[in-house]
Formats: C-alpha cells, sequence, structure tokens
C-alpha cells in the first residue's frame, strides 16, 4: 500500500492529488489491484477508510502489508487487520538510507545494504547488517544502521 503523487486536470486546472493504491499478491500469486483512491494528501486518517473499505468489500485477512514510514498507517492497519505483519517497504528504506549519504558513497551505502535485504534468511541479514555497523560507512552516517534495525 502506498501513494503516488500526480498532476491531475480537472475543469481546465491542473492540481496535484495523491493516488492511493492497494495491491494484492494472492496465495496463488496472482496479482490484484485492490482500489485506487484520490485525495489532495496521504495520511493514516484516510488510510485507516480505506482499509475499512476493504474489509467491507470482502477482504478477510492481510498476511504482511508493506508500506512506507507514514505515521499512524501501521496502527490503521491493525485497527482494520489485527492479524497483519506490517514490514516496511526496501525501497522507501533505501531511499531514507540515502538521504543521509553523501552523493559519493550513494553506491557503496546501496551495495552494503543490498546484502541485508537480499539475504536468504533473518540469520544472514542480522550478520550482514552487524557486518555494516562495524563498516566506516556507518561510522559515517551513524542514522543509517538504527534506521534498519526499527524497520
Amino acid at each position: 500500500m502506498d501513494a503516488i503523487r500526480v498532476n491531475i486536470r480537472s475543469d481546465e486546472a491542473v492540481s496535484n492529488k495523491a493516488v492511493f493504491v492497494a495491491l494484492a499478491i494472492l496465495p496463488d500469486g496472482t496479482r490484484d489491484v485492490l482500489g485506487l483512491w484520490f485525495q489532495a494528501n496521504e495520511g493514516a486518517k484516510f488510510w485507516a477508510k480505506v482499509l475499512n473499505d476493504l474489509r467491507n468489500r470482502g477482504v478477510q485477512d492481510i498476511l504482511i502489508a508493506v508500506v512506507d514510514g507514514l505515521k499512524g498507517f501501521p496502527q490503521a492497519i491493525e485497527a482494520a487487520f489485527p492479524r497483519t505483519q506490517v514490514q516496511t517497504c526496501v525501497v522507501h528504506l533505501l531511499r531514507h538510507s540515502m538521504s543521509f549519504a553523501s552523493y559519493k558513497d550513494r553506491k557503496a551505502v546501496a551495495a552494503a545494504l543490498k546484502a541485508v535485504y537480499t539475504a536468504v534468511d533473518a540469520e544472514a541479514a542480522e550478520a550482514a547488517l552487524a557486518e555494516f555497523e562495524e563498516s566506516n560507512l556507518a561510522a559515517r552516517y551513524p542514522a543509517i544502521a538504527p534506521s534498519w534495525r526499527r524497520a
């Protein structure tokens, strides 16, 4: 679940709106667009309405919800679907990490973090993150590793 900012032309005026997107991957591997919603801004309150709408339309359970770091979003998901595991999107984690790194170090930071999110299991990911924490990159950018630990 995420929102994308788009320019929409309506009544000969262009306005910037958020398109809320809910995609599902079903147990058999098929993908389904659950819905698109338009709103001026992205917020947890609106996502709560979207999630309740999904429940009312027949979605019975969500195993894993992959979302950005929007405050209140995990609570909105848990209110509608209490057994859902909430996971932060790797793309959003990487973008957040790159905001701390200088331009010249971004490729090295991305390569070091790739070992974390492509690990074969949790133990290998833990080892890769620990290795990153001991690196010179982590010393230069101390906010990156804790953000991955939180996520």
